[in-house]
């Protein structure tokens, strides 16, 4: 159980962190998770994280309310398995920081297995001085393609 733990608090780190970080990420060193509350459930391969939920790995961070880690059993080239992360989904005043960006809404679903991200609810992204907001956020990070959706969308550029 430890085991898997310390593996969900690791992915934590490498899957929720937007667009090219997320790269990055996967150089980057140990991933730290605090939250009032964590329940791992064996048999449906879930951690649980509740309660002001907090994830840093290096330049990446996030912070929800609660925090919902899917891990699934993966067959290893020398015949030995071990747990992946399979999805993430954060809900609740989730909030998404890298070196660059800062992220916000209302939830957050990432598919470790497609490598897509999506980001719903008064979504916000505030790089420097641009900010875009709109109803949803999707990102292929295979491709590093984001599409703000759902509704009326509205960005502010402003030229470095």
């Amino acid at each position: 159980m430890i085991r898997k733990l310390m593996l969900a608090g690791m992915m934590l780190g490498l899957c929720t962190l937007p667009i090219a970080a997320a790269h990055a990420a996967m150089k980057q060193g140990p991933v730290t998770v605090e939250a009032n509350e964590m329940e791992v459930l064996e048999g449906g391969k879930q951690a649980i994280f509740r309660g002001a939920v907090d994830a840093v790995r290096d330049d990446g961070h996030i912070k929800a309310d609660k925090m919902v880690v899917d891990y699934q059993d993966a067959k290893q080239p020398d015949g030995t398995s071990k747990s992946e992360i399979s999805s993430m989904d954060a809900t609740g005043n989730v909030t998404i920081t890298t070196k660059t960006q800062l992220i916000t809404g209302e939830w957050a679903k990432m598919n470790v297995n497609d490598n897509t991200l999506l980001v719903g609810g008064n979504v916000k992204v505030v790089q420097g001085k641009t900010v875009l907001t709109g109803p949803k956020l999707s990102v292929d990070l295979n491709t590093d393609r984001t599409v703000m959706s759902g509704g009326r969308v509205k960005g502010s550029f402003v030229p470095k």
